[in-house]
């Protein structure tokens, strides 16, 4: 097989990537990808940092194994603790996620941004470091997104236990008069619908997909892997976790998605 034709490879501690996998889809459609969700092990944000590089090698070994020609780490707390090491010891590129602190503190007018992130990004050194950089004239709310991925993972995306949650998180930031409000886990995308409800019209929700989109066709470009052949194109999704949580949050039927150990 030539190496163009061969898959993207994406990762997540869960679903959350998979709002990564939609905009990869819809900017590259030619492109096969192969999706690892590692709900088994979700969330990584409260895992310790050895576990969530342990996790990151075995789903990067799973899809090398798998032909993937590059590999997003679609999960902010992965790429913050497991991306330069993955970088320094595969040979193939890696796609990584951080929040989006730059287009926000860019287009904030009030200079207050809300921030909402697992404890394991919001303690990144990689975090303090883009929003000491971006951020030094704003005030930035950052609020912790305790118990949202599981209530994701475990299929109460619309609960009013997720509505309550999202209420208290987001009372702090509206005080503050946000302006913009940061989803710092791929998990986050899917609640924009209940937050466009909870938040001012004025608030400006940013997530990072589109542009981690646009980052991954521009380094296959540039590493000559992007495939340009209208060649037959195949998705498949792995998860260790619930494949019904997993087909329900996309509209899809079960038998799309293959369980993995």
């Amino acid at each position: 097989m030539n190496m163009s034709s061969k898959p993207i490879g994406i990762f997540d501690s869960g679903v959350g990537g998979l709002s990564i996998w939609k905009e990869i889809n819809a900017l590259m459609p030619h492109e096969s990808t192969i999706y690892i969700s590692d709900a088994e092990y979700a969330p990584y944000g409260s895992k310790e940092p050895d576990v969530i590089l342990k996790r990151a090698i075995i789903n990067t070994e799973t899809l090398l194994g798998k032909g993937a020609k590059i590999i997003v780490v679609a999960c902010n707390t992965a790429t913050t603790n497991a991306i330069s090491y993955l970088r320094k010891h595969y040979k193939i590129p890696f796609i990584g996620i951080e929040p989006a602190i730059k287009p926000a503190a860019l287009s904030s007018t009030t200079n207050s941004i809300g921030v909402l992130a697992t404890k394991g990004t919001l303690t990144s050194d990689l975090f303090h470091e883009t929003t000491k950089r971006y951020c030094r004239y704003k005030t930035v709310i950052e609020q912790e997104g305790k118990g949202i991925v599981e209530l994701i993972e475990s299929g109460q995306l619309y609960s009013n236990e997720m509505k309550k949650l999202l209420e208290k998180y987001l009372t702090p930031m509206l005080n503050n008069n946000i302006d913009c409000l940061v989803l710092g886990c791929t998990h986050y995308h899917f609640l924009t619908p209940i937050l466009k409800r909870l938040l001012p019209k004025n608030v400006n929700i940013i997530d990072s997909g589109k542009a981690i989109a646009r980052q991954t066709k521009i380094v296959l470009e540039k590493s000559k892997l992007l495939n340009k052949k209208e060649t037959l194109v195949e998705h498949v999704f792995y998860t260790n976790g619930s494949k019904e949580v997993m087909a329900s949050i996309m509209g899809w039927d079960q038998s799309m998605i293959q369980k993995i150990c």
